[in-house]
C-alpha cells in the first residue's frame, strides 16, 4: 500500500453503478408503505396505481397525448425485443450499434429473426454516421450507450418524413436526455436506470406509426404470450393502460412511483438533465485538470451525461486492464465508489453513473479518492 494520503471527504452514498443505479436521495423503505401488496393488480387499487405509473411517465417525460405508454415484462430488454419480434420483417431493416446493448440487438434480428439486415457498426467511443443511415428502413438502435459513454447527439438527422420506423433503446436516455418525440417510433426503457428504480419491468413506448405497424403486420415467426401486443388485427389497449400482459410487482410499481414524484420535486425532466449534466461536468473538469485520464468518447458532442465512460492514458500503465480492474478495487475497498469498473465487453477503464439521482457533491468528494488511488496504484 501507498503512504499517500487519502483525502479527508468521503462520498455520502459511494454507488456509482449504471445499473442498477442509485435511488432517489429521498428514498426510505417507508416510501413504500402505502404498496398494493396482497392485492390484484387487476383489482382497483393496483389498476390505479399502474395506471399512476404510466400517466406519470407522460408527464415528466412530455410524452404525446396520443403515444401509446405500456408496462411490460423483463426490463428494457424485455420491452425492447417484444418491439422487434412483433414489427421487424415487414420492410427493410437497418441495425446501427456502437457498443455491447447495440450489438445484442443486432444478434436478435439477423441470427435470431433471421433478417437479412444493414449493419453498421462503430468502435467504443465512436458513433455510426446517423447521416448515411437509410431512415426509409426500420432502424434500430441504442440513445445512449450505456457501456460506452456514447449518445445520439440529436434527433435532428432522422427525417419527419421516413418511411421506416425507429427503434430507439433508450434505457439509460430517458429521465437525463431531451428525447425527441416525434423522431422515435418505439421507445424502450427500465426503471432501473435513470430514476434508480427498482428492476424487472421495461417500459414501452409506441407512437401512432408504430401502432399502424402492429394492427397492419403480422410477423412469419410465432410470438410467445408475453410479446403479444395484438389480437384479432387490433391493438390490446388494456396494455397500455395498466392491464399488463402478465403480473407486475406491486412494490416495484410504488417504488417507480415514488420515484417519478421525486423527479417533479427537482424541476421535472429540465431538473432531471440539469442534474446529470452538473455531475459529468464536475468530471469533465476533472479530466481537464489531470493528463492521465480521459473519456472513452472522442467527440464532446456524443458524450453521456449518464453512463460516463473513463480510459487511463498514462504511459507507465502496461496492463491497462488489471490497472483498470486495481483501482476500481481499491476504491471500493475505501468505500468511495461502488460498480465503476468498465462493462465487461468494453475497453479497459471505469464506468462512473452520473444520472440525476447521483449529488454532484458525492462526484465531487469521490474524484479526489480516484486521483489517489491512481497515485497509489503507480507508486
Amino acid at each position: 500500500m501507498s503512504d499517500l494520503t487519502p483525502p479527508a471527504t468521503r462520498p455520502a452514498n459511494p454507488r456509482f453503478s449504471s445499473g442498477p443505479c442509485a435511488k432517489p436521495p429521498t428514498f426510505t423503505l417507508d416510501k413504500l408503505s402505502d404498496a398494493a401488496l396482497g392485492r390484484s393488480h387487476r383489482a382497483a387499487v393496483g389498476k390505479d396505481k399502474l395506471k399512476a405509473a404510466i400517466d406519470g411517465t407522460r408527464e415528466v417525460l412530455g410524452i404525446p397525448a396520443d403515444y401509446k405508454i405500456g408496462i411490460v415484462p423483463a426490463s428494457d430488454t424485455g420491452a425492447y425485443e417484444m418491439a422487434m419480434w412483433s414489427m421487424l420483417g415487414a420492410r427493410k431493416v437497418e441495425m446501427l450499434a456502437w457498443e455491447s446493448f447495440g450489438s445484442g440487438w443486432v444478434t436478435d434480428a439477423v441470427k435470431q429473426l433471421d433478417i437479412d439486415a444493414k449493419v453498421t457498426t462503430a468502435e467504443y467511443g465512436e458513433i455510426v454516421d446517423l447521416a448515411a443511415v437509410d431512415w426509409d428502413a426500420d432502424v434500430c438502435f441504442t440513445w445512449n450507450g450505456t457501456t460506452s459513454g456514447v449518445r445520439v447527439p440529436s434527433g435532428d438527422v432522422i427525417p419527419a418524413d421516413r418511411a421506416g420506423l425507429t427503434l430507439c433503446d433508450a434505457t439509460s436516455a430517458a429521465f437525463a436526455m431531451d428525447l425527441p418525440w416525434d423522431k422515435l417510433d418505439v421507445t424502450t426503457f427500465s426503471w432501473q436506470k435513470v430514476l434508480g428504480g427498482e428492476a424487472a419491468h421495461g417500459m414501452l413506448v409506441l407512437s401512432p406509426r408504430a401502432v399502424e405497424r402492429l394492427e397492419s403486420y403480422t410477423p412469419p415467426w410465432p410470438l410467445p404470450k408475453i410479446f403479444r401486443l395484438t389480437k384479432g388485427g387490433k391493438l390490446i389497449d388494456g396494455i397500455f393502460s395498466g392491464a399488463t400482459i402478465n403480473t407486475p410487482s406491486m412494490l416495484a410499481v410504488e417504488d417507480y412511483l415514488h420515484c417519478l414524484d421525486w423527479a417533479r420535486s427537482v424541476g421535472g425532466l429540465k431538473g432531471l438533465i440539469a442534474r446529470a449534466d452538473a455531475n459529468t461536468q464536475a468530471i469533465s473538469d476533472f479530466v481537464a485538470a489531470h493528463d492521465w485520464i480521459d473519456f472513452l468518447a472522442s467527440d464532446p458532442d456524443t458524450r453521456s451525461n449518464t453512463s460516463v465512460c473513463l480510459k487511463f492514458t498514462d504511459p507507465r500503465i502496461t496492463d491497462g486492464a488489471a490497472f483498470a480492474k486495481a483501482i476500481a478495487k481499491r476504491l471500493e475497498a475505501e468505500n468511495v465508489a461502488l460498480d465503476v469498473g468498465a462493462y465487461r465487453d468494453a475497453p479497459p477503464g471505469l464506468r462512473i453513473w452520473c444520472g440525476g439521482t447521483v449529488e454532484t457533491s458525492d462526484i465531487c468528494a469521490m474524484l479526489p479518492w480516484l486521483a489517489w488511488a491512481f497515485e497509489a496504484e503507480l507508486s
